[in-house]
């Protein structure tokens, strides 16, 4: 309270309004656009369903609710609700996925930084994402949320096949976030998959509006080549990160997300010889992965690859100053082992090689590639001990950035 009356007081002696007072101290800072990965959008959802998969769970409901990210949906039993609302259902001959019959999925907030900042409406503290950025954004350089600072969510279950719509909202976004703000370039700051998303909507522009409209790249993990993590997700699923949740569960949900076939592994950064998963019986390189993913009843995950893999492979430079910042030295898996005995539907062994804990590291530091490839500079830093998401909270990295936007 004490703050707020503060504040107001300020802005009442001036005579202007916060997104004013802030070009007045900061005429130089670069307005910042967060690009969220893989899960890092809220997600609404409103029911109209005449069957359900159990009898405790909602069929129809009067307005959007938050399915994404909330903690009560996915305890045991409700979580099974949870996966039949949030589940694609692929169709290989339109080459598209769609909702569950009688779900409307909704991603809200377009624009608003507070859909990325948190993934629960409620601010519950495991669903903080660009939370901390935000909070450094505001309280230490004087940004202000929805003027110089802005969020682009996006359904992150799609791949980049079936996100025009983003391309063309997010161009739009950046044009009119630099004209909120006395017309200074904006910087783009993405994390994981948001990283190459963003490249895909950059290498569309034209260097005269990159120039014009893009003050710089930062991304935070980004999984420019895919990831073995992707694979051992098709073959047995992931908890998250949360003891409580089983990955074999949510698995059901996980590989009916196209997004999940454009993560995985790169031709560009592995070599098709090199073996992903080992086997008694059999081996599977990256020339092969079709084999592998029909063997453990996954076929759609070769569909979502691709529907998706040009996008992979255009590996082009993104034609703007790049910081490109990522963790190492964290185990992290780079190949899948069925000890002998192990049926290929079982649970493999994951070998570790280095990286984020989520991303190898081949991939983290792809950007490396574009170094005197593009006549702006590219800056490449490593966080040793970092991992995938903490470095969106961490002092150093916070650091970074702020001396980046400072500039």
């Amino acid at each position: 309270m004490r703050l707020c009356l503060f504040v107001c007081a300020i802005i009442s002696f001036y005579y202007v309004s916060p997104v004013k007072l802030w070009h007045v101290k900061n005429k130089q800072i670069s307005p910042v656009l967060f690009v969220p990965g893989d899960g890092g959008s809220q997600v609404e959802a409103k029911l109209n369903k005449t069957t359900v998969v159990h009898y405790i769970c909602q069929k129809t409901s009067n307005d959007y609710f938050n399915i994404w990210l909330n903690l009560e949906l996915l305890v045991p039993l409700v979580i099974d609700c949870w996966i039949d609302n949030m589940k694609l259902i692929y169709d290989n001959v339109t080459r598209t996925t769609r909702n569950s019959d009688g779900v409307d999925i909704h991603v809200p907030g377009w624009g608003d930084p507070f859909v990325v900042e948190y993934l629960d409406p409620t601010k519950a503290s495991p669903g903080s994402y660009f939370k901390d950025i935000g909070n450094m954004l505001v309280a230490e350089l004087g940004y202000v949320r929805n003027n110089s600072v802005r969020g682009a969510p996006y359904d992150f279950r799609k791949g980049p096949s079936e996100n025009e719509e983003f391309f063309t909202k997010l161009k739009a976004l950046v044009e009119e976030t630099y004209a909120a703000n006395q017309k200074t370039p904006v910087t783009l700051l993405a994390h994981s998959m948001g990283g190459p998303m963003t490249l895909i909507f950059l290498q569309r522009q034209n260097q005269a509006w990159k120039d014009k409209y893009i003050s710089s790249f930062i991304t935070l993990s980004a999984a420019w080549g895919g990831s073995v993590k992707a694979l051992k997700v098709f073959a047995i699923g992931d908890d998250l990160g949360a003891y409580l949740l089983r990955q074999s569960t949510l698995k059901d949900q996980q590989i009916t997300s196209p997004s999940l076939g454009w993560l995985l592994p790169s031709k560009l950064f592995w070599k098709d010889t090199e073996v992903l998963v080992e086997s008694n019986e059999k081996n599977y390189t990256l020339s092969t992965l079709k084999d592998y993913l029909i063997d453990i009843n996954v076929p759609n995950g070769w569909e979502f690859r691709k529907d998706n893999e040009k996008y992979q492979l255009d590996f082009t430079a993104p034609g703007v100053e790049l910081h490109c910042l990522y963790g190492t030295g964290i185990d992290t898996v780079q190949k899948l082992y069925y000890k002998p005995g192990t049926s290929i539907q079982g649970i493999p062994q994951l070998l570790p090689g280095d990286g984020d804990g989520t991303v190898n590291l081949r991939s983290l530091e792809a950007c490396k590639n574009w170094q005197g490839k593009q006549k702006q500079k590219v800056y490449t830093q490593g966080f040793p001990g970092v991992d995938h998401m903490n470095i969106l909270r961490n002092p150093n990295v916070l650091s970074y950035i702020k001396t980046v936007l400072k500039v």
